[in-house]
């Protein structure tokens, strides 16, 4: 029976874990795209794709038993560590999530959570769903739909919602109707901005901050934005966002944003401000068609926001990567 490199990467990993060092010495390599998108959507029209799309679907196939059970312990026990806020202290839960297998997704997810976990003061309340870097499997619960579902609603147990914040950073592939869910041969799915605003409001989260790196990303201004909602995507809902090749470090947005703007001890406006301006400058560099970043702040956005900059740090951290746009 012929086993394909998809199949032999995860016994490799099931092998790691038991000590089997002379088959976890053996070749990796990262998962590929190599068959078509299957259908999801029901129906065969917009209106019908819209619904379907609404409903969160999510296509997982071809899955190894061993795999599956390596994956819940890993997402169990990061729900498990999760610990309770700290009452009368503005606590931010910093979730951080790739959801496509491309390893520039995986870097940049764990690199962004970092900075976040560094900035927001919330080094112990911070995950990453992530796959692989391009180096072997990822030891860290994967990035997939219902890893971040679930992920949500365990922060929303141990957050004091009325007074703690959500600040997410979700890096992937995406397309006019939502940020894509793919990984490898075996991970589908769409999140669309309707389920996860659906989402978000049915387990009280309100106070958030949401960056959101993929093409058409804008999509989710009308659907996210609120009072005490910061909302920043890398793209407007009709454009394309940069810097996804599989090999990169860095999207043009995540270098922009996180690996430059919110690493220095300045305010969010202002972080992301510098971050449009090093976008636009690569972006006429490159001759790329501008992908026209958005931006929307609530108005109550500062009774979180200022007291998370207050205990801000003070210096600033170094860019590590490749720079997205080249040298």
């Amino acid at each position: 029976m012929r086993v394909s490199r998809r199949a032999w990467g995860w016994m490799l990993a099931a092998a790691a874990a038991a000590g089997a060092s002379a088959l976890a010495a053996q070749a990796w390599q990262a998962p590929e795209h190599t068959s078509k998108w299957p259908g999801l959507l029901t129906g065969g029209n917009v209106a019908d794709a819209k619904t379907s799309l609404d409903l969160g679907p999510q296509l997982e196939r071809g899955r190894w038993p061993a795999f599956e059970l390596a994956e819940h312990r890993r997402l169990e026990a990061a729900l498990a560590a999760i610990p309770a806020q700290r009452p009368g202290i503005v606590d931010a839960y910093v979730v951080s999530v790739a959801l496509d297998s491309d390893p520039v997704f995986g870097r940049e997810a764990r690199e962004a959570g970092k900075v976040l976990a560094r900035r927001f003061d919330a080094a112990d309340r911070t995950i990453v769903l992530a796959g692989t870097e391009g180096n072997g499997p990822s030891a860290l619960p994967m990035g997939s739909l219902h890893s971040l579902t679930l992920v949500l609603a365990r922060i929303a147990e141990r957050m004091d919602r009325q007074e703690d914040v959500l600040v997410l950073y979700v890096t992937s592939h995406g397309a006019p109707i939502g940020i894509a869910y793919h990984d490898g041969d075996e991970g589908f799915g769409f999140l669309s901005p309707n389920r996860f605003a659906r989402q978000l409001t049915s387990l009280g989260i309100h106070n958030r901050l949401l960056i959101l790196s993929a093409c058409y990303s804008g999509t989710f201004v009308a659907a996210l934005s609120g009072d005490t909602t910061a909302l920043f995507t890398a793209a407007a809902s009709d454009r394309t966002s940069f810097g996804c090749p599989a090999d990169n470090d860095w999207t043009y947005f995540g270098d922009a944003m996180i690996n430059h703007a919110l690493r220095k001890p300045q305010p969010l406006a202002d972080a992301s401000a510098e971050a449009l301006r090093m976008i636009g400058e690569w972006e006429h560099r490159k001759r790329n068609t501008p992908s026209n970043p958005q931006v929307s702040i609530g108005d109550g956005v500062s009774a979180w926001l200022a007291p998370l900059e207050a205990r801000m740090p003070r210096t600033a951290t170094e860019p590590v990567g490749r720079p997205a746009a080249g040298g």
